[in-house]
């Protein structure tokens, strides 16, 4: 990934303004950023300092308590002894008892720490070193470098031998790290919990790192400032370089320890010579620009056409269901009336019977009425006889 600049300016400590040199960026700058590899080295690496800690073997039996026995209308547990005092009489030794053991207590044979493998922890601090390189990912965890002229910023060798921390505050300054100092001092607050009573009272963040190859006081002048640290670059610590599993602080490095990490880590194409069996790891693309990589002509010269779809057919639809479909079928079926159109006609026709036998109606005396009576017996009269 060309994420890097070949060449990187040296800045002479006395005068930030002025550039000493130059000097070509090393390779372990530019390896490939894998926070994965940072995120588990520093988890299992910060188990390491773990005291450890457990319930003591004689917490909840230091009283010489005894069951009471059966036949007192009490329980069977053991109760602590003497009288004229509320103690007397509770219960004891029982993980449900008030003062009483712990059900499975911890112990101090517990799995505290992690053996993590030396490549682990090389090719994490190399990942951690490129990206303290990046603009965006130094930016990214909270460090104001908005005034500093380059990065990675590589001062003059005269740092080494500063002693007194009053003048190297002022030189951190003219670099363009005063807004960082600031948001150092400004970031300390109380601590939350239980750690205020227990020698850590007070919470900072963490500044700057001042990388060197030689302590001629460095370390002296530099350790009293509030979130500066300092380390050998020949002793690099992932958890300095990445605090809390994260990659991206911001490095001051001094002219021989910059040239140090050549010598140090080598090239991508030879072994590390002062890390034995040891390679920089390699990117796995050289060239990040996919679509210029799938467009070229050597790769489009070698790809099979383009294959054309397989001819689809539309799936067969019921006509019963479908109005297109019966429309294909029977184009008269647009013109005939749908069954909502022959329900309001039927209804339209009820409505008009009835209206025609409102207005024939006459009394009680309807068409079949009059057709019952006429069906209805009726007593025969014998016509007399002419005489």
């Amino acid at each position: 990934m060309a994420t890097h600049r070949p060449v990187v300016s040296i800045y002479k400590w006395d005068d930030p303004t002025e550039k000493a040199g130059t000097m070509l960026m090393p390779h372990v700058l530019c390896s490939p950023l894998r926070p994965d590899w940072v995120r588990i080295v520093h988890k299992n690496m910060s188990k390491n300092s773990r005291v450890p800690v457990s319930v003591g073997s004689k917490v909840g039996y230091e009283t010489a308590a005894s069951s009471w026995g059966t036949g007192r209308a009490v329980a069977r547990v053991p109760r602590a002894p003497g009288g004229g005092t509320h103690r007397a009489g509770q219960g004891a030794f029982g993980n449900m008892c008030r003062g009483g053991g712990r059900f499975s207590p911890t112990k101090t044979w517990r799995r505290w720490h992690r053996r993590v493998p030396m490549k682990e922890k090389r090719n994490a601090v190399v990942t951690a070193l490129a990206a303290s390189a990046l603009v965006p990912l130094v930016m990214a965890r909270g460090h104001r470098i908005d005034d500093l002229a380059e990065l990675p910023l590589v001062v003059t060798d005269d740092v080494e031998k500063m002693t007194r921390t009053r003048p190297s505050v002022l030189g951190l300054e003219r670099l363009g790290l005063k807004k960082e100092l600031n948001k150092v001092i400004n970031s300390k607050v109380l601590r939350a919990g239980k750690g205020k009573a227990r020698n850590r009272r007070h919470r900072m963040r963490l500044g700057p790192m001042v990388v060197y190859k030689e302590d001629n006081g460095i370390v002296r002048a530099m350790r009293n400032i509030p979130g500066v640290e300092t380390a050998n670059v020949s002793r690099l610590n992932l958890l300095k370089l990445a605090p809390g599993g994260n990659f991206g602080r911001l490095i001051v490095w001094t002219e021989g320890a910059f040239k140090h990490l050549r010598d140090m880590y080598g090239t991508f194409k030879s072994a590390a010579p002062k890390k034995k069996n040891y390679f920089i790891p390699r990117h796995t693309m050289e060239n990040a620009d996919i679509s210029r990589i799938i467009n070229s002509t050597e790769v489009q010269s070698v790809l099979r056409p383009k294959m054309e779809a397989p001819k689809s057919f539309e799936p067969k639809k019921n006509p019963l269901r479908n109005k297109k479909e019966m429309l294909k079928l029977n184009p008269y079926v647009k013109a005939r009336p749908t069954e909502a159109e022959r329900a309001s006609k039927r209804k339209a026709k009820k409505e008009a019977s009835k209206e025609h036998n409102k207005k024939h109606k006459k009394g009680d005396d309807t068409f079949w009425k009059k057709l019952m009576r006429s069906f209805e017996t009726k007593p025969v009269v014998e016509e007399k006889e002419e005489e």
